[in-house]
């Protein structure tokens, strides 16, 4: 008997809800030979007291069960069972149900796999009714810590300092301290920490029992069983001391410090508690930003650069370079890249329509010496590309680029930030230009044989950035990828860590705002002094930083790894002064489509990496739109998109729930990305509608499933059919949509429920909407403006549009003229839906983008329809 089960509040994870009164829903999904069985659901539950209860569910009618957004299987039938419940703190639960009283019970754990599912009530205390003392929360709590209060400048938050003393590096050689904090709640209920995977990145780690850590952290977070959050950070950056999180045998969390200045130190870790994650990772980032600017870290050549050199940027180029469509040649034209190879990859996209406005010229293209098969081990020699697989110069194969493609506005090239992955050639050009140094690294494999590398010294690295950029835009390149930022914190001595480290970041960026108005991405750049450095301040342009490990296309269990770790390492880095970047995906394969919605939703930087030839073209136009004026732009929602989940760990059989928002507090529409990252079976979940990041419980929305089509009628958050039934098979994603409705009220029809869902075809089409509003004119005609950044298919949605007549009811307008009749009909996946096909319209009515880059249209109803 196959039997899938999910409910509300969900399995394998903590649910933390506002009011202790609850409706408890569990749907079956059965074979259609057993839907008419006395199916019998029983939660099985234990509150505070630690006694285990049993409270059976009721059979629940259609009209009160979850809505769902996609059909069950045509042999199976939808069962819904609730009941109410009433909690004053928390509780764990699972489920058992079977198909008649003579029957065994089976139990949700073995049909799922996943851990019993726990809830807790939000606390209603105000947290300043606590003690201020942070031994009450952090248990153990090491006296010989000095521990301070802070004000935090988060709402209903308390913050603590942390310090320990750390004594100076010697003989060249960095010093090191460890020091016992104690242990958060006294055992939490559950932990996230985002650690150092490895150099260059981070990546998320999770646990419900002890904490253990394998490796470094830079923050943690510790939810207690009362539902309230503890988020620890260790501050790196300041007087070159590093501070990390690790944990020790007996659960505790310790503090590890590296110092490599020759006086002595601190350590600093900041402590907040707050009542939800957002608020005390809040707290902790933005005292961290206070504690930087303190230090006078940003206090330096860079600050009166940045003041003298903005003033000269211009913010038009946003659109090409964060809003249009990019090319990667890594994974596509793999290694050993050549001009004929970038060449026919451009015009295989143009062949196939595929219109990208940024081209980036990966890894391959640079001239460097050759010591065996591992390009680590490679020095780079000299600016001009490499002359056999470039013979005519960079600079020729650019001019060849924009001659023959001119809707690609921005090309940029990769380098590393020491140049290549093993520095500079010792016997080239550049060594013999400027002054270098030798440095030796803590991996010897890492390049040649010796372990040591060459680097441009202190004196030069200003004028070596300068000349090399100049070199670049002279050759018509206007932005650079700046990889390989970590090795900087590789280096065995403390000396070059303490002298180059600030000057290569530093020097980097005033060359980039000066030469490209900070048209880089930087990448491997995550390792904490950069973070906090370079990724902090806000005394500048927010800067593209990779968000996380690299996209691997022939490594399948990477696939759904690199979506989770995204979002939850944005989690952290959504406070730094960076628009994340997902990293670079390919259309034409099993997990094209996950990726693309998680790109779209991501709020970053959208680019492809296909092989040229195999696109999937259907796929790209589900991301992309073509402006007014013929640009290809994507759709990035206003708000970075993050896991709405920090606790739920990746190996628990859950769907991972992504959330965006775009638009204004309130007005805005709030999206939601599900994704089935398990690479074994079928996952389904009831989510609930106030799970939508920035949903005003207020408001009234109709929600729509990207993939369905399908579109619910008008909810209120917090009624029982506000929730959802979502199931994603294998690979599965879906990008779930919700739209605030406007109410008129119709004197013969009664109340009228509209709302504006953008373009619908598009996964993010709500984030083509630039402006709109709703209004009543007179008494019987409804109105819409809306203003698009692309044109394509407008979706309105209208509660009583079966009724009514196209041709009598509406009348629809772009740029003030009427269009075509034919461009206006019903959605097929909805009739609730009215389709306006701007595109077609446009094309056919001759129109001009003229001074604008966006289309406006009216849409005229009435509502007083006979």
């Amino acid at each position: 008997m196959a039997v899938n089960i999910s409910s509300y509040p969900p399995f394998g994870q903590v649910t933390q809800l506002k009011d202790e009164d609850f409706q408890f829903i569990a749907l079956l999904e059965v074979d259609n030979d057993l839907a008419d069985d006395p199916w019998e659901v029983a939660v099985w539950h234990s509150s505070t007291d630690g006694d285990w209860k049993e409270t059976s569910l009721s059979p629940t009618p259609t009209s009160h069960s979850p809505v769902l957004f996609q059909e069950p299987k045509p042999s199976y039938a939808q069962l819904c069972f609730s009941a109410p419940f009433s909690i004053s703190s928390s509780m764990n639960f699972t489920l058992k149900f079977r198909n008649s009283h003579d029957q065994p019970w089976r139990w949700s754990r073995e049909i799922l796999e996943a851990t019993d599912g726990v809830v807790l009530i939000n606390p209603t205390d105000s947290l300043a009714a606590m003690s201020t003392s942070l031994s009450d929360i952090i248990h153990g709590l090491n006296p010989k810590l000095r521990v301070n209060t802070a004000a935090s400048q988060t709402l209903n938050t308390q913050l603590w300092t942390l310090q320990a003393s750390v004594s100076s590096s010697e003989d060249d050689r960095s010093t090191h301290a460890e020091m016992d904090i104690g242990i958060p709640w006294g055992g939490a209920l559950r932990y996230f920490a985002l650690v150092r995977q490895s150099s260059p990145w981070l990546s998320p780690r999770h646990g419900s029992g002890p904490f253990s850590l394998d490796k470094d952290a830079v923050m943690c977070s510790f939810l207690s069983d009362q539902g309230r959050h503890l988020v620890l950070l260790g501050v790196s950056g300041p007087e070159n001391v590093i501070t990390l999180l690790r944990s020790s045998d007996s659960g505790s969390v310790k503090l590890h410090i590296r110092n490599d200045e020759e006086s002595e130190s601190s350590g600093l870790v900041l402590a907040a508690v707050g009542n939800d994650f957002e608020s005390a990772i809040a707290a902790v980032m933005y005292h961290a930003r206070t504690v930087i600017f303190a230090a006078g870290d940003t206090q330096n050549e860079l600050t009166r650069e940045l003041e003298n050199l903005s003033l000269d940027v211009k913010p038009q180029w946003y659109e090409n370079w964060y809003d249009g469509l990019g090319y990667c040649t890594w994974n596509a034209l793999g290694q050993r890249l050549t001009e004929e190879k970038i060449i026919n990859a451009v015009q295989a996209l143009a062949k196939d329509q595929v219109n990208i406005s940024s081209l980036i010229i990966d890894d391959n293209w640079q001239d460097v010496d050759y010591h065996g098969e591992d390009s680590t081990r490679y020095g780079w020699k000299g600016f001009e590309a490499e002359p056999n697989a470039f013979p005519n110069g960079l600079k020729a194969t650019v001019s060849r680029i924009r001659s023959t493609h001119p809707t690609i506005e921005n090309i940029a090239v990769w380098h590393a930030l020491l140049g290549y992955w093993g520095g500079i050639s010792p016997d080239g050009g550049l060594a013999k230009s400027y002054k270098t140094v030798e440095v030796d690294l803590e991996d010897p494999s890492i390049t040649r044989n010796t372990g040591t590398m060459t680097v441009i010294a202190k004196e030069d690295v200003g004028n070596f950035y300068d000349d090399f950029y100049r070199f670049l835009s002279d050759c018509g390149i206007d932005g650079v990828k700046t990889d390989v930022q970590y090795m900087i914190d590789t280096w065995v001595s403390s000396r070059p860590r303490r002298e180059l480290t600030k000057t290569y970041l530093d020097s980097w960026m005033i060359s980039a705002l000066r030469h490209f108005s900070l048209r880089a991405i930087s990448c491997m750049s995550q390792a904490p002094q950069l973070l906090f450095h370079q990724q902090m301040p806000r005394n500048r342009s927010p800067l593209i930083v990779r968000n996380s490990d690299d996209f691997f296309p022939n490594i399948l269990a990477s696939q759904p790894w690199h979506i989770f770790a995204n979002a939850h390492t944005t989690l952290l880095t959504q406070h730094l002064n960076i628009l994340p970047d997902w990293d670079m995906f390919q259309t034409d394969t099993e997990f094209g489509g996950f990726h693309a919605a998680a790109r779209c939703l991501s709020g970053g930087p959208v680019y492809i990496t296909d092989i040229p030839g195999k696109h999937n073209v259907d796929l790209i136009k589900q991301m992309t739109g073509k402006t007014p004026r013929g640009k290809t732009v994507i759709f990035r929602p206003s708000v970075l998109a993050k896991s709405i989940d920090p606790y739920t760990s990746y190996d628990e059989p859950v769907i991972l729930k992504i959330g965006s928002y775009h638009g204004r507090a309130g007005t805005g529409t709030p999206m939601l990305g599900v994704f089935n990252i398990s690479l074994r079976r079928p996952l389904r979940e009831i989510i609930a509608l106030t799970n939508f990041p920035g949903i005003d419980p207020s408001l009234e929305y109709v929600a729509r499933s990207h993939r369905s089509g399908f579109v619910t009628p008008a909810i209120k958050p917090n009624r029982p059919t506000a929730d959802f039934g979502v199931s994603l098979d294998v690979a599965g994603y879906d990008v779930l949509t919700a739209f605030p409705v406007t109410q008129f009220n119709s004197e013969t029809n009664g109340k009228v429920y509209v709302a504006n869902m953008g373009l619908v075809g598009k996964m993010t089409g709500a984030a083509a909407i630039t402006s709109y509003q709703f209004e009543l004119h007179h008494t019987d005609k409804a109105f819409l403006d809306t203003r698009l950044k692309a044109l394509g298919v407008l979706g309105v949605y209208i509660s009583s549009l079966p009724d009514m007549s196209i041709e009598r009811d509406f009348m629809v307008t772009i740029q003030g003229e009427p269009i075509p009749p034919h461009t206006v009909t019903i959605n097929a996946d909805s009739d609730y839906v009215l389709n306006i096909d701007v595109e077609t319209a446009w094309t056919e009515m001759g129109l001009e983008a003229g001074w604008a880059n966006e289309v406006e249209v009216k849409v005229y109803l009435d509502i007083e329809y006979p």
